[in-house]
């Protein structure tokens, strides 16, 4: 969440001081009168900084030097980490990372919840280089520059990154941050495209261009070619998400394998998917673990999306039904669901965001319920949740503040018990903490 910009600090003066923690951005932590977040900064470490902005709780501060280095500090890979804010960690070792998100986990059950699970399961964790499948870069003409740059945005600053890589995206996308640069520095819509999304999939590599303006003849005969060379397909995309054409005509659609369930789902470029593949594909197994359906089972799968875990627990239930909120991903499940013959499976299309009791599909009794909900969490369902008679309810969270508030409620209000929860490495080198949750009546 943006805590804003804040007031200028006057007259910075240099301070030192230790740091205690780090913030849910990955920012170091240094008390001693007025409370001050340093990026860079790691635990343990006597650090030099400056004051730069000011805000009613804390201060932001710039990182002078490390005094005393931290024992889990080891050289960032990127050249363009501490400018790039894609990633916030890369500074520090990838066991101290999941060892930060396993203790932000924890502290935060006990401090909202209340609660702590009756065991902890081993993080989950992938490939922490090379993984990430799917972003959104943006783009823009720097006049002053005479150039495109093509990244992320900055880590203190409302610009983008001007990248030449990038380490954590999936191979081929991480080596074409500096050939799309040129690419659309030749275009003549180049102040009139704003925005690449990146999908790699098992059988393509997608990019879809926001283009606010109709590309030339010139323009689409060298994204053509741009495309041959690098064995890529382009999507133009000039208004909303429905507008979105392949620049080439029609092709194999998108696709990705679960192979332990051998469950192939397809997918859209623009689709929500796990951003990492290998880390997914961990997290569907531990799903198929930890609830442990059966042939009698009868399984619903909250915000379903594409059918990630709705498919897997059909190879293993009686029947799955499977929820969410956009028509177009509700679509594409049953698709899936036909692909791999998988009868078993069942898809409606519902505003997870309000009371379901009304809904035809909440008015039987569940074995077993898995919830993936966005940021926001799923508070609306949880009183129906509770009654649905489920002896097992995976909650699957992409924020630890929202899962700690939802499992408070289920634990306090609605009488059940926390069995296990553990931490998903999701997103290695950044602050960004998955996990999961296992409740059982009490």
């Amino acid at each position: 969440m943006s805590r804003g910009r804040g007031a200028a600090a006057p007259a910075p003066v240099e301070e030192t001081g230790l740091c205690a923690a780090l913030t849910s951005e990955g920012e170091g932590v240094v008390h001693g009168g007025k409370t001050v977040f340093v990026a860079g900064a790691l635990p343990g470490e006597e650090i030099r900084f400056r004051r730069r902005r000011r805000h009613r709780q804390h201060d932001e501060g710039e990182l002078l030097e490390v005094l005393t280095p931290a024992a889990d500090r080891v050289v960032p890979r990127c050249p363009h980490f501490g400018v790039c804010g894609g990633c916030a960690l890369q500074h520090l070792s990838g066991a101290a990372q999941l060892a930060a998100k396993a203790a932000e986990l924890r502290d935060t059950l006990a401090r909202i919840a209340k609660v702590a699970p009756g065991r902890w399961l081993e993080p989950l964790a992938g490939p922490a280089w090379g993984y990430r499948r799917r972003a959104r870069l943006g783009v823009k003409f720097v006049i002053k520059k005479g150039a495109v740059v093509v990244g992320f945005r900055e880590r203190a600053a409302p610009y983008i990154a001007q990248l030449t890589q990038c380490e954590v995206l999936k191979a081929p996308a991480g080596t074409l941050i500096g050939p799309l640069s040129e690419l659309v520095m030749q275009l003549s819509i180049r102040e009139q495209l704003p925005q690449i999304e990146v999908a790699v999939a098992d059988n393509a590599t997608a990019l879809v261009l926001r283009v606010l303006a109709e590309p030339t003849a010139d323009d689409l005969a060298r994204l053509r070619a741009f495309e041959s060379r690098h064995g890529l397909r382009l999507y133009l995309q000039p208004r909303g998400i429905d507008s979105v054409a392949a620049l080439s005509g029609a092709a194999e659609p998108l696709h990705y394998r679960l192979a332990g369930p051998d469950v192939t789902l397809e997918f859209l470029p623009t689709d929500f998917i796990q951003v990492n593949a290998e880390v997914n594909a961990r997290l569907v197994d531990r799903a198929l673990e930890l609830l442990a359906p059966e042939g009698s089972s009868r399984v619903l799968d909250l915000f379903c999306g594409l059918g990630n875990f709705t498919l897997p627990l059909a190879r293993h239930a009686g029947e799955v039904v499977g929820v969410e909120g956009d028509a177009g991903l509700i679509a594409r499940a049953r698709r899936n669901a036909e692909r791999n013959a998988l009868g078993n499976a069942s898809f409606h299309v519902a505003d997870l965001a309000v009371p379901v009791e009304a809904q035809p599909w909440a008015r039987g009794r569940y074995s077993h319920v898995l919830l993936d909900p966005p940021r926001t969490g799923a508070r609306a369902v949880l009183p129906w949740l509770a009654g649905v008679g489920a002896a097992r309810v995976l909650y699957i969270s992409c924020h630890p503040g929202s899962l700690a508030r939802d499992v408070g409620v289920l634990v306090h209000e609605h009488g059940m018990k926390l069995e296990a929860a553990g931490v998903v490495d999701m997103f290695p080198h950044t602050a960004h903490v998955e996990s999961v949750a296992l409740l059982t009546p009490a």
